[in-house]
């Protein structure tokens, strides 16, 4: 049981680290145009994300996939962006099916991106053989799936302190979110190591 916390608990800091917050801004991008109604739609996406990050950890772990860290640590800001300015063109339009579909696949290939971004740590602070790491890796992705529906229950929160006590529109709430998002993530991608020869 201790060995299931250690893991769990590093499942969780990887996503409430608070210098690493790229995990959090693209769950608010991710989160933002939800409400409370729709608790299952952002509960399945975030699923989606945990099993894509974990998907990324497993094809690593076993040798299958291996990608340059600074092409990784691109590729997650972008993520972000996309996200967001997804929100930017959707705000305040229904929500038809086809485009949640596409949100779904989106999402489980964003965690493949953004699980790939910690494989080198994850492989690194677990010794033995491949398979050894299956279970620990399990535990990890209990702690980032808990740390994700805390981050996204928070979102939800705010979203309904924003709306209600504020008035602010849904659309409002998610433009200004979206923007906020790109804003802090432009520069992660302008400063990448990638530009630098």
């Amino acid at each position: 049981m201790s060995e299931f916390w250690i893991y769990f608990q590093i499942g969780l800091k990887h996503v409430l680290d608070i210098h690493a917050y790229d995990h959090v801004l693209f769950l608010i991008a991710l989160a933002v145009p939800f409400s409370f109604k729709d608790w299952k739609r952002i509960v399945l996406l975030v699923s989606l994300f945990t099993i894509g990050h974990t998907m990324a950890l497993l094809l690593s772990v076993f040798g299958i996939i291996a990608i340059k860290v600074n092409i990784v640590e691109l590729l997650i800001p972008i993520t972000i962006v996309i996200t967001a300015l997804f929100n930017l063109f959707t705000a305040g339009k229904s929500s038809k099916k086809e485009s949640l579909n596409l949100m779904f696949f989106i999402t489980l290939f964003f965690g493949i991106i953004h699980g790939l971004g910690f494989s080198n740590y994850f492989k690194s602070i677990l010794g033995g053989n491949a398979m050894s790491k299956v279970l620990p890796l399990s535990e990890f992705a209990l702690g980032i799936e808990a740390a994700q529906i805390v981050v996204v229950f928070v979102v939800l929160i705010l979203a309904y302190i924003v709306q209600t006590v504020f008035r602010f529109s849904k659309r409002d709430w998610t433009l200004v979110m979206s923007a906020f998002i790109i804003g802090v993530v432009i520069p992660m991608i302008v400063e990448s190591e990638i530009w630098i020869r």
